[in-house]
């Protein structure tokens, strides 16, 4: 019967555990689960079939509407991050059932953003990695990102971040990946969605199309190659390079470096020769040799020459040119005259292109408006008596370049610690072999470059400048001067062309500047994005500020709980760095302990005062308003500490002042002088006395075996204890107990009580009585046990039994049988 009662007990336990949360009809939410933006409101109707019930009631987060007794109950919820909303039906005073709303808020992605991690080209054959950036985004456990290059799906990614994550977190993803160059302006972006399954799926923020440029070093068609060419032929010769970014030519001939910097050489007059043709990038380069064979054509054989007397050559000719050598500009006029000191001649002249006349003077000017001619070469002459004799004119011919430009070899900005080349191009510029192309960077010298070049006529050249930036060197300016060296004298200075400066712009990964280790700043006064802290990057690196692990709003305003350390992490598209600051959180002080205190004597109590930087706390005894006496805090409190004080703390941001009562506890102390012992007579009267101090004011009791002759009083703080007539019965410990709420002590006194000697006589008597009687008992004890043990006894073995035999084994006594 009992385990049937038990089960029945079980039972009924559980159904009322049950009965809380059980309506008789389902509550009914619609909607009944709401997917939503964060920020949004939402109506949702809660509605039951129970007509008796006590009320319905919404409870939003911790908020619970007033009850209402209709059916159904309408709910306008703010929809914030954590919030829970339940319907709640009250049965009775004691009952209810509820269901709640189940809630998924999201927020779609602020930003999309595709780029490399490093910013540079593509290499061909070598990883290269996309990184795709997804800003501001909840809940990430249901975030996609698809891949795409052109408009196919190479990837899809989800979020590894916990599925319990709901505020708003940033998330990044990458795609790593080998290109060949038929992928070279490949295009890819990646797109971010929220995915909630059968529900629905938020729209895709997509990303910029991010462009893929594809580098690789220059290959060439051919190796080498035989080129065959009649004598006094041109001949261009061809060099076909394919490469990424597009190739630098060097060409020489026979081992010596010439000027041009195109694929293909003009070659006038060909010659057989070696050329070798470089085609060079910043991942390499490829050479191609070239042989030149020239022809020799058939020539008949001509008749003999006829022998002619000829003029005797002078071993000196008498003319003077003055000036001897000119240098000048192409269009420039010239004049140049030519005198004899020759007595005997018959004319004298100039022989030119241009400017050509005879004299019999002994001097004669060559004169020309307009120098045109890239190959003229002025002779004067004099016939004499004795024959002919001539000199030439040293004829430089210049023009300064039309153009002088710098512009860069690669693409995009320059990243610190890449190398960059930067090209000079020099237009329509002669004589090439005395250009001087000089490089600077700011006003600095960066390199030089000569030309090694035959050609009087005007040609386009260019210089190459190898430079691997700094961060420095962002916003620098790089130029490039084009100085034809004529070797002019007096005045004149050789011709120059300045290009136009080149601004360079440098990415560069952030790096933080001037900020000190540790700041100390007044609360409420201070946030972190006004500290002094300068954070170089190029692009203009963001900055995220982290304090104990969790990333904070930097704008907000520090309190006193917040000091610790902070890290920033500042990124760009170039790389990240990290950097952290102390940062003191100072305040004025406070005093914190209550206004009245109890403490027990030589304990410890410190009231603290509180404060960045440290307040200088005093303590004062005596008053409040007075200030009383400046004394030092007590380590160990004494009942001499008891009484008020007055606090002050102080420090640069303030000060306050508390005032203190301090009351000190101490257990009970007895008063006056005692006798742990006390003798009487049988038959006196004696009396103990027994008070204590303490605080609070103890308890005396007395703790004794009661008697009717033993009787306590109380007087003030003292109680009494009187014994009356002694008697020896009375003799013993009396214990006086004082208690307070700190201890108990106890003091005892032993009482004895004295007989007289009549009273010592009569005693004695009464224990040698007593001692007496108690000795005839035991003797009468004795003599009854001595008794029993008297009589005859026989004595007959087993064996005699057996057979019936009753043998004695001594002769019968004569006394009686026992």
């Amino acid at each position: 019967m009992v385990p049937l009662r038990m089960l029945s007990l079980l039972m009924l336990m559980s159904s009322l555990c049950d009965a809380d949360n059980r309506c008789h009809t389902e509550l009914t939410l619609d909607p009944p689960e709401v997917l939503a933006e964060h920020g949004e409101s939402v109506m949702v109707n809660c509605s039951s079939g129970d007509t008796i019930h006590d009320g319905m009631s919404w409870k939003v987060g911790d908020t619970s509407t007033p009850p209402e007794y209709g059916n159904s109950l309408l709910k306008s919820v703010k929809l914030s991050w954590n919030v829970t909303a339940e319907c709640k039906l009250i049965l009775d005073g004691t009952h209810e059932c509820s269901k709640e709303l189940k809630i998924t808020l999201y927020k779609n992605p602020e930003t999309v953003e595709l780029f490399p991690t490093k910013h540079i080209a593509a290499v061909e054959g070598k990883q290269y990695e996309l990184q795709c950036d997804v800003a501001d985004v909840a809940p990430v456990q249901h975030l996609t990102v698809r891949w795409y290059k052109g408009n196919e799906t190479i990837k899809t990614d989800y979020s590894t971040q916990p599925n319990t994550t709901k505020s708003i977190v940033s998330e990044s993803f990458t795609l790593a990946a080998k290109f060949n160059r038929e992928e070279n302006r490949a295009e890819f972006r990646c797109e971010a969605q929220l995915d909630f399954g059968q529900h629905r799926s938020q729209p895709a923020v997509t990303s910029k199309i991010y462009t893929v440029s594809v580098h690789y070093a220059p290959e060439l068609q051919n190796k080498t190659e035989d080129v065959y060419v009649n004598k006094g032929d041109d001949v261009i010769l061809d060099c076909e390079a394919e490469g990424r970014p597009a190739p630098a030519f060097h060409w020489s001939r026979d081992g010596v470096n010439l000027t041009e910097t195109t694929n293909d050489l003009k070659i006038t007059l060909a010659t057989s020769a070696i050329y070798d043709c470089t085609a060079t990038n910043y991942l390499g380069h490829a050479t191609k040799q070239i042989h030149v064979h020239v022809i020799e054509p058939d020539i008949m054989e001509a008749p003999a020459a006829i022998t002619t007397s000829e003029p005797s050559t002078p071993s000196s000719c008498p003319l003077v040119l003055t000036p001897a050598k000119i240098v000048v500009r192409f269009g420039d006029p010239a004049s140049v005259s030519c005198s004899t000191s020759a007595t005997r001649f018959s004319k004298i002249g100039w022989e030119a292109k241009s400017g050509g006349m005879t004299s019999n003077d002994t001097a004669i000017a060559w004169t020309i408006e307009k120098v045109k001619d890239w190959d003229t070469k002025p002779l004067c002459y004099i016939d004499k008596i004795d024959g002919q004799c001539s000199t030439m004119l040293d004829v430089t011919l210049y023009k300064t370049p039309d153009n002088v430009s710098v512009s860069a070899l690669d693409q995009g900005p320059m990243v610190e610690g890449t190398e960059y080349q930067l090209k000079c191009d020099i237009t329509n510029v002669a004589p090439v072999q005395q250009l001087k192309v000089t490089w600077y960077r700011g006003n600095e010298t960066m390199h030089t470059d000569m030309f090694i070049d035959t050609r009087k006529t005007p040609v386009n050249v260019s210089s190459t400048l190898r430079v691997t930036p700094k961060r420095d060197h962002n916003e620098v300016l790089f130029r490039c001067e084009a100085e034809l060296q004529l070797g002019l004298n007096g005045s004149e200075r050789d011709p120059k062309v300045i290009s136009s400066p080149y601004m360079a712009v440098v990415h560069y990964k952030p790096r933080v500047k001037t900020c000190k280790d540790h700041y100390a700043r007044v609360e409420h006064e201070f946030s972190i994005d006004s500290l002094p802290c300068g954070v170089d990057g190029n692009p203009t690196p963001t900055i995220q500020w982290y304090h104990k692990g969790e990333r904070i709003n930097a704008s907000e305003p520090l309190t006193r709980t917040q000091s610790g350390e902070y890290t920033a992490e500042s990124t760009n598209s170039i790389g990240s760095s990290n950097f952290s600051v102390l940062i003191t959180i100072e305040y004025g002080p406070s005093i914190t302990c209550v206004g009245n205190h109890e403490v027990v004597e030589d304990d410890t109590f410190q009231c603290e005062a509180d404060g960045v930087p440290k307040p200088i706390f005093t303590w004062f005894k005596g008053g409040y308003k007075d200030r009383g006496i400046k004394v030092v805090a007590p380590q160990r409190w004494t009942k001499n500490d008891h009484g008020n004080y007055l606090l002050q703390a102080t420090n640069k941001h303030g000060q306050v002042t508390h005032e203190l009562h301090v009351t000190v506890l101490y257990g009970p102390v007895f008063d006056g002088n005692y006798s742990a012992e006390v003798t009487v007579n049988l038959g006196e009267n004696v009396t103990f006395n027994c008070s204590a101090d303490g605080n609070p004011p103890p308890e005396i009791e007395w703790s004794y075996s009661p008697k009717a002759n033993v009787t306590e009083t109380t007087k003030g703080r003292q109680k009494s204890i009187s014994v009356t007539r002694a008697t020896s019965t009375d003799a013993g410990a009396y214990i006086c107990v004082a208690k307070n709420k700190v201890r108990v002590v106890r003091r005892t006194v032993t009482l004895v009580v004295k007989d007289t000697p009549r009273q010592k006589a009569i005693t004695t008597i009464w224990w040698l009585l007593i001692a007496l009687v108690v000795f005839l008992i035991l003797i009468l004890i004795i003599c009854c046990c001595r008794r029993k043990k008297q009589g005859q006894y026989a004595f007959v073995t087993d064996k005699a039994n057996e057979h019936g035999l009753d043998i004695p084994m001594t002769p019968p006594a004569n006394g009686v049988e026992a």
